[in-house]
Parts: structure tokens; sequence; C-alpha cells
């Protein structure tokens, strides 16, 4: 059976601060209604003004990617030679013959070369350090040798399989690198950093559009977080050793997309670097019973703020119930969560919800997997792991990207802490700090690069784990929480009447082996929670560290939050069509004639855009759903443009630290549910 979709009382989201009267509000009823701009950690809001590259790129920078065809081809003979006393005759000729092959450009793709089986793991060493110093246009691995004690040294291209290989000639004769030109002049940074802006597309999904252009994978972009898909959005990337004037040429062929305001830098952007984002939102179709309560709900979001909620997105709103994925693989149940991830669900397209039934019925790998479309990123590397070793289902599990693989975890952490929330309020109020609480010391300075990070819709730094130190988002998190935790402490009655803390310093923690728990009753929901799952959250049931709440160290979350630069206006329009807000594009286009084109561009790109949104959205472990969440279908049948019926907007500014979800922030002021099901009815 289909698992229906959630709402919010099922992930802990059930409490408000006010009490004031709500009132209907459509949100996201057209994508451009919902704009973000990334807010920098200089807390800059970051803005596309110029789609131009740099006036004066540096000299060497344009040789590089204009010199290529005057370039011969560089002869490794020398390299060969020296890799022939290392590793013998027969293993220097198949090194040569990869070189050439790769150096031709001839064929589509370049096969790996395997080198003779090496029972020396010293040996073994030794050889790719050669590589790494010698030939670093090719990568090298392990595979299994012809018995058991052997192993063969595998042998490829950076490029992926050689699929992105370019003919000689316009490579200048050199080897492919996917990361970029070697000859890259010391006086420029290595990174080149532009502001990406886009319409309607995920952060992968148009990284991926401008990545097959350049040629380049995209593990060579860097970002801070990932935005709204179902939005009009502005952020920094970072790509490794590429031109401006290449990023910038692409601007014509780009749809819905536009990349601009350069720059040389020296390091790439990392998961987490941001401070937070600035919202413009736009609710359409308002309707209360007098203009006084839109006004005092408005007034009120911008004194008390809203209670700190994941919001639903968190938790695969619309399609599969991520918490429950992450409490299977707490509970150390890999074949009931590798079902969870396979099993068909609600609110797919035909063609997948075939796919996974046909699956459920069958349990035919391959032939599901010809099914299954490749943005199901999470489903297919299960599916094509089970095909080389059937009923491994952990080996499935640890297939599918670290990234996705996390967010089942994460997620449950994010169930027990919205419990724990709700908890708080209706035990407590809303009002004052209460014995047992637990705040950030005040004792010690409290730097906002210390805030704890966590992106809306982006890979979670809410938990890191000890001794692992192989991942990025890890070690830009680590040291964000041992000092944070450590700062930590419980309200006693001594710090209750210092009077140094208010409601707005209560924080709750997210769990693992690092955090402390309130001392009052609010502590028991996370236990009573977690023990009804058959989950501790102090023991350990398995071996796989990293999905394992006693090997993450946790963190904590402010239990409310208020606006920051918090601006309100009421609007009046007839045509449901037209865009009440600005976007970047539009404000580059008015200060550009139209006879340059530019100003026709941005219009053209919203335009083509607006009209064909298919409204679908992928979520953090690919599964597709019908819509983003707290959205509705954008087509024509939603309002009728020439109707010259007039109709009430709410366009609200505000920003938000990275850790909160703009739609708690509505549905506090709607008092309605920001669930897709809730927002379809609104039509």
């Amino acid at each position: 059976m289909a698992m229906k979709s959630i709402e919010e009382p099922d992930v802990g989201i059930s409490c408000y601060i006010s009490n004031l009267p709500g009132f209907r509000g459509i949100l996201k009823q057209r994508y451009s209604d919902f704009i973000v701009n990334e807010v920098d950690r200089d807390e800059q809001v970051v803005h596309l003004t110029s789609l131009d590259p740099p006036a004066e790129e540096p000299k060497s920078v344009q040789e590089n990617g204009t010199k290529a065809s005057d370039s011969t081809i560089i002869d490794y003979s020398s390299q060969i030679e020296s890799f022939k006393s290392l590793a013998g005759d027969s293993d220097a000729a198949r090194l040569e013959e990869l070189i050439n092959q790769i150096n031709s450009g001839g064929d589509d793709s370049v096969p790996p070369i395997v080198l003779s089986p090496d029972y020396d793991k010293s040996h073994r060493t030794a050889i790719h350090n050669f590589f790494k110093e010698n030939l670093k246009f090719l990568v090298t691995d392990v595979v299994d040798g012809p018995d058991a004690s052997s192993k063969c040294i595998r042998v490829r291209s950076k490029s992926e399989k050689g699929r992105n290989s370019k003919k000689r000639k316009e490579r200048g004769g050199k080897p492919f690198d996917s990361r970029g030109s070697e000859d890259w002049p010391e006086n420029v940074g290595k990174f080149l950093r532009f502001n990406l802006y886009k319409e309607n597309k995920d952060t992968q999904e148009a990284l991926g559009v401008i990545g097959n252009m350049l040629s380049v994978q995209p593990r060579s972009f860097g970002f801070a977080g990932t935005k709204d898909k179902r939005a009009v959005t502005t952020q920094r990337v970072t790509v490794y050793k590429k031109q401006a004037s290449k990023l910038a040429s692409l601007n014509k062929r780009l749809i819905g997309i536009k990349v601009g305001d350069f720059c040389y830098v020296n390091e790439g952007l990392l998961l987490g670097q941001l401070w937070g984002n600035r919202f413009t939102i736009t609710l359409r179709g308002i309707v209360s019973d007098t203009e006084d309560t839109i006004k005092a709900s408005a007034d009120a979001l911008g004194k008390r703020g809203f209670i700190n909620y994941f919001g639903l997105q968190r938790f695969g709103s619309g399609s599969v119930p991520t918490h429950l994925i992450g409490a299977a693989l707490l509970r150390g149940e890999w074949e009931v969560a590798v079902d969870l991830i396979l099993d068909p669900r609600d609110g797919e397209r035909p063609a997948i919800a075939k796919a996974r039934k046909y699956y459920k019925g069958s349990d035919d790998v391959e032939g599901t997997l010809k099914q299954l479309p490749r943005f199901l990123v999470a489903e297919r590397a299960v599916l094509q792991s089970l095909k080389k070793s059937p009923g491994n289902y952990q080996q499935a599990l640890k297939s599918i990207p670290r990234t996705l693989r996390m967010m089942y975890v994460h997620s449950y952490q994010s169930y027990l802490w919205n419990h724990a929330a709700s908890m708080r309020v209706q035990k407590y109020g809303t009002e004052q700090v209460v014995l047992g609480d637990l705040v950030y010391s005040k004792e010690i300075p409290n730097g906002k690069v210390m805030e704890l990070v966590e992106p809306e819709c982006v890979d979670d730094c809410s938990a890191t784990y000890d001794n692992d130190n192989n991942n990025n988002e890890d070690e830009v998190s680590g040291d964000i929480h041992d000092e944070k935790n450590s700062n930590v402490k419980v309200v006693t009655s001594e710090v209750l009447n210092s009077g140094c803390y208010t409601i707005d310093d209560v924080i709750l923690p997210l769990p693992g082996s690092r955090v402390i728990y309130p001392t009052n009753d609010v502590a028991k929901v996370y236990h009573d929670l977690a023990n009804k799952d058959g989950i501790s959250l102090t023991e350990s049931v398995h071996n796989l560290k990293e999905f394992s709440i006693t090997s993450m160290t946790g963190g904590y979350r402010k239990v409310f939050q208020k606006p920051i630069n918090f601006e309100w206006e009421l609007l009046t329009y007839t045509d449901c069509n037209k865009p009440l807000a600005e976007t970047d594009l539009d404000k580059i286009g008015k200060s550009v004639d139209a006879p340059n084109g530019k100003s026709e561009d941005a219009s053209d790109s919203m335009k083509q855009l607006e009209s064909s949104d298919d409204g679908a959205k992928v979520e953090p472990d690919g599964t597709e759903i019908a819509d983003d969440e707290g959205t509705v279908p954008q087509d024509g049948s939603v309002c009728n443009s020439s109707s010259q019926d007039s109709q009430i907007a709410l366009k609200l500014s505000l920003t938000l630290p990275a850790s909160c979800y703009a739609t708690m922030a509505i549905r506090e002021l709607l008092k309605t549910s920001t669930s897709v099901a809730y927002q379809k009815t609104l039509n």
C-alpha cells in the first residue's frame, strides 16, 4: 500500500506562539512568489548585479583559455621509463597505451587499465605515489586480484570513463583534467567565485546544467547550501580553475539560470559556510475578516517570532517519511530501511509508481533499474548495489551518497526535537525561562560564526561524528559544536534569579553523545518517543557508526526565532500571472537598455519558466513529489488573468539564520498548515 503524505502533527509541529486568529493566504502560488537570497558569513545579502566577466581578467588566465590550439603533445616517455623500473615492462606498455589513447582523443571512452597482480602492499603504495607525483592526470585505485591474497591497481583518466575527453587540438595536447587547467597562474586565486541565479530549479540541477556545458563534474563546484527548487534564488558558488569569461558566455544559452559577479578566490565554498538567507515571500489570495487581523498578525510575527520547528520538507513531505527510515537505520533494520526507500508511495508520477510496484511484486532488480529515472539517486544506488550483492542490505544503504543517507538519521533527530519543542511550549508557555531549561552561557562571548548551521533543504550539519574526519561537512561543523556544546548550561534557581536570560535564549538538544538534556519534564519526551520506536539514545544495537546516535556528537537549536530586518506590505492585484516582487534579474533588466538584449533576455527567461513550470520537486533522497512544500500547481487554471476582480496579497521580507525554515514563520502568521495537500485545497 502506498504511503500517504505526512501532516505537521505527525512530526511534532503542533503549537503557535500567539493566540491571534489566522487568515487565508496561498504560499508559492507561483514560484516567483518565493525569492531567496543567500546571506554570507559577513552578513551580506548575495545579489546578482552583473552578468559580465571582470573588465580586466588576468592575462595569463585569458591565455589559458585560448592558447590550447598552439600547444604540442606532451612527451611522457621519461615517466614511462621510470615506471618501467618500478612495475616492469608489461605494465609500462599498458600505461603507455593508455596515455596514447587519452592524448589521441579519438575514442568516446578510454577504458581503465589493470596492472599485474601485486602481493606487496608497500609496493602498491609506491605505485600509487608514483602516479600522484608524476602523472597527476591519472588516478589509481585497487581491485581484487586473481586469488584471495593478491590485489591489482587500476589506472584511469580523471575524466569519468573518458566521456568528457576533448579532442587533442582543443585541450592543447594535454590529458583531460576535470578539475581545470594545470598551468593556472600563481598570482590568481584557484577558485572562480560567482553568483548563481536560478528559477524553479534546485541547486544540483542548475549546477548539473552548467557542469555539462563546461565539461566538469558536479564535485568541481562548491556551495554553502542548496536552495529551494520552487523559488527564485541567488547564492554563491565556486568552481576550480575556470575562466570567468567561459561562464559568462553561457548566459546566452542558459534558460532559467544566470551566472555573474565573478571574482577569483583562494578557497572553495563548503556546505554550511553561510550566515542565513533573505526571503521575499508573496502570499496571494489573502482573505481575512478584517485588515486589522492581518496587520496584528504581521506585527506579532515581527515582535515575538515563531517556534523554530524543522519544516515538513525535512521529513520528505508528500513523498517519503524520512524519519521512519532513520528510525529503521538506528535500530539496525537494514532490510526494513531498504523496503521503505523502494516501496510504492503516494503522489508520484505514474511511471515511477509503476516501477516501484513492479519491484514490490517481482524483486526484479535489473528490470526495475531500466524503469527508474536517473534522478532517483537513492533508489538506483540501492538497486545497483543489490544487483552486485543480493541480500546485502547494509552495503546497499552505504552505497547511497553519504549526504543523502545521513538525511534519514538527521530527520529522526529533527522529529524528536520538534516534539520536544511542542512539549516545552505546552508545558511552560512562550513567555519566560523556567527551571531546567537549557541556554548558551553568556559568561563566554557567543560569536555569530558559532551559530548552529543547518541549512534548509540541505545536507545537515546538526551532528558530527566521533573519530570521523573523512567528510568536509563534518570538518565544517565539528569545531562549531565542540565549542558551543561546552558553553551550554542548565537554568538553576541562581541563574533564573540573575535575570540574564530570556525566552529567546532557550535551546533544546538534537540527540547525540555529547549533549545534555533539560532537567525539567521536556527531557522525558526524547526518551519516551525513542523507546516507543525501539531506539536507545544511550546505547547502540549495531556497529555501523554513521547510523548510530551514540556516535553522533549532537547539537543544539534555539526554540524560538524572531525574523531579522522584517518588513511587510499589503498589495492589491487583478492578474494572478503578474509577478508582485522584483527579482535580481528584473533589476538587471531595468538597468540595461532593451536594444542591448539583456533586458529582453531576463523577461523571456522568466516568462518561459513561469509558463512551463511543472511543480515537481526532488527530495533529498532523490524522490520526486508532486510539489514543493506548501505549494500549489502553477498553471492557468489557478487564476483567470483576464478577471478584473481585485485581490489582496501580503508581501514579506525577512532574514533568517541558516538553521531556520521560512515556512514555519508563514505557518505562525497564517495559523494554517504548510502541507502540500492543504495548500492545494485553497484553490
